[in-house]
């Protein structure tokens, strides 16, 4: 692949994500650069199920999700990346550092993930990921993931 793919449609997606609805927190990957980061999107609607029950008169995308977002993105990152290394196995976190929300995520929101790699060894990924909705800052976290 180029050193520099700009876009993934949900088809693409979902041919390198294992997660599938209602567990699949991203839409479109906007902007990679391989091995070092990326960006991406979920639309958040009122249709996601977790609004059911978080919380019903005052709509709220749970934080852990919006990690999820991060860690998924990441993921496409990873396995594009370095397809022969990942690509027959899952990512599952190793931990996650630093994590601040600073805004509720609603529905109607963009939800606009980055993510950039801080280290990389063997089976293991460190990245920061932010996320912005209207380009303010909704959360952040220092992520770590490993392959098996």
């Amino acid at each position: 692949m180029d050193s520099d793919l700009q876009q993934l449609d949900i088809l693409e997606i979902l041919k390198i994500l294992p997660h599938r609805y209602p567990f699949l927190m991203v839409d479109r990957i906007v902007e990679m650069h391989l091995g070092e980061s990326i960006r991406g999107y979920k639309n958040v609607t009122m249709n996601e199920n977790f609004f059911q029950g978080h919380f019903p008169s005052q709509p709220v995308m749970p934080g852990v999700l919006i990690l999820e977002g991060m860690a998924q993105v990441g993921a496409i990152l990873a396995y594009v990346t370095d397809p022969e290394a990942v690509a027959s196995k899952l990512v599952y976190f190793a931990g996650l550092d630093g994590v601040k929300f600073r805004q509720k995520v609603v529905p109607g929101d963009q939800l606009y993930y980055e993510l950039s790699v801080s280290k990389r060894k063997a089976r293991f990924w460190k990245m920061d990921g932010k996320a912005y909705v209207d380009g303010k800052l909704v959360a952040e976290a220092e992520l770590m993931a490993t392959f098996a």
